[in-house]
Parts: C-alpha cells; structure tokens; sequence
C-alpha cells in the first residue's frame, strides 16, 4: 500500500482483526455483485469505500424515478442509464483507486460460472428465486462463497452459504428449487426504503469478514429482520445431505 492508501484506509488498519495484512487482502479481491438495485446499492458502495479492489457489478436493467426511493447508488440526472454504469460512476467518486466492471447484461449458465469463477466473494442482490438459485448453483459449482439477501415490504433476510465448507448449507438447501415459493415484486408489494439499505449493508459486511478471514460468517445461520417492530431473528439452517445442488460437491 502506498501512503495514499494507508491514510484512505487507516481506520480500517487501526481494527487489530483486519490490520495492513486484512486491508491488503480487500485490496487484492474480486467482488461479484449481481443486482445494482436496492440491495446492490449499498453493498457495492461498501464494498467501495472499504477497498476491495476489483468490483464487477451486473444488472440488465436502466435507471428508473421508481427506483430513486430506496437505489441510492443512482440519481436524478441518471434516470434511463444502465444501472450498471450508473453504479460504476457512483463507486468511482467513492473511490477512484479500484477497479468497477459494469456488465449490463442477464447473466446465466456458462457465463454465469465463468463469473463467479473470477470472483473470490459474490453477493446475490437480485430480487427474484431463479436467479438466486442459478446465482447458487455456480457458486457451488466454483466453490466461491455466496452472500444472500433478500428485501421486501418491511421483512428483510440475510445469510451466507459458504460450499467451501463441509457442513455448510447452500441456498437450495433452504430454499428447494422444486418447491414452489410465492414470488413477490417490490413493484407490486412495495418495500420499506431504508430496509435494503440494512440488508445491502449486512451484505457487504459479511462479504468483507469473508475476504479478510475475521469473524464468524452468517453460513449455517439466516438472519431475518421485521423492520416494522425492528427485531431480528436467527434461525440456524442445516445443510440437506440430499440437496440436488451441492450434495454432489460433499461426497
């Protein structure tokens, strides 16, 4: 790290669990972040200002005066940008030392993998269970630890499904892909503002914890917010021997 670095990143330093050798290692990483929406928006713009070095943000959607309520990662004058680019430029006056990829494209199979492949940490922002589940799938697949969140109305989830780890459940085995669960829209159901901004943040949060090796991950562990009495509760997940996705990557 340069002087530069050392200063921008002191408080960080200052933390006996992270430290120049945990600082470095943010500096060093890939972050995969699949949404640049209400969850995606925080979580990038954490992981920005926290110094992980290499950012890829996908999103195939624009920016849109709907979105301004709670995507705070996008403004006014970039409604009708690809949120993609909206985020890059965001993340880049956050902090201009790291490297932000924009793909605005929908993300899947081959390409998907290929991704995550190049990513030492992804966090699933998207809002809707097939990408989550092929968002899981590669992440098992690859072997890179994923970052779930999920916001809406005024309830909020958060976990971490890590398949490096033995005894640690994927996101199918909590949510089975063959069972069929009610899909909700913000568009149509409506969700609390600052509620993704909780959820996106925890998000970055446990994707930095993981990159630098500090703490106790939330993998095994799902964290569910009712933001309307403000409490939380935590539910332990076990890992499903049968689970169609990673029971294969565990025998």
């Amino acid at each position: 790290m340069d002087d530069q670095q050392l200063l921008r990143y002191s408080r960080h330093i200052l933390l006996d669990e992270i430290d120049i050798e945990g600082q470095s290692r943010l500096l060093a990483a890939h972050a995969l972040v699949i949404g640049a929406g209400g969850l995606g928006s925080p979580a990038a713009m954490y992981l920005a200002s926290a110094g992980v070095g290499r950012i890829t943000l996908v999103d195939h959607d624009t920016v849109d005066l709907t979105n301004l309520q709670r995507q705070i990662m996008h403004t006014t004058a970039r409604v009708g940008r690809p949120k993609v680019e909206s985020g890059r430029e965001a993340l880049a006056q956050i902090n201009p030392g790291i490297e932000v990829t924009a793909l605005a494209e929908r993300v899947d199979g081959e390409r998907l993998l290929e991704l995550v492949r190049t990513a030492d940490v992804v966090l699933d922002c998207s809002d809707n269970f097939a990408t989550r589940h092929a968002v899981n799938h590669a992440c098992v697949e690859a072997g890179v630890p994923l970052v779930s969140g999920a916001a809406i109305r005024f309830d909020g989830q958060v976990s971490v499904f890590d398949s490096r780890r033995d005894e640690a459940p994927c996101y199918a085995c909590l949510f089975p892909p063959e069972r069929e669960f009610e899909e909700v829209q913000c568009s149509v159901m409506g969700v609390f503002s600052p509620l993704v901004g909780i959820i996106g943040t925890m998000q970055a949060a446990e994707a930095i914890k993981l990159v630098a090796g500090i703490g106790r991950s939330l993998a095994g562990r799902l964290l569910i917010l009712d933001a309307r009495e403000m409490e939380w509760t935590s539910i332990s997940v076990a890992r499903d021997r049968n689970c169609p996705v990673c029971a294969k990557r565990h025998a």
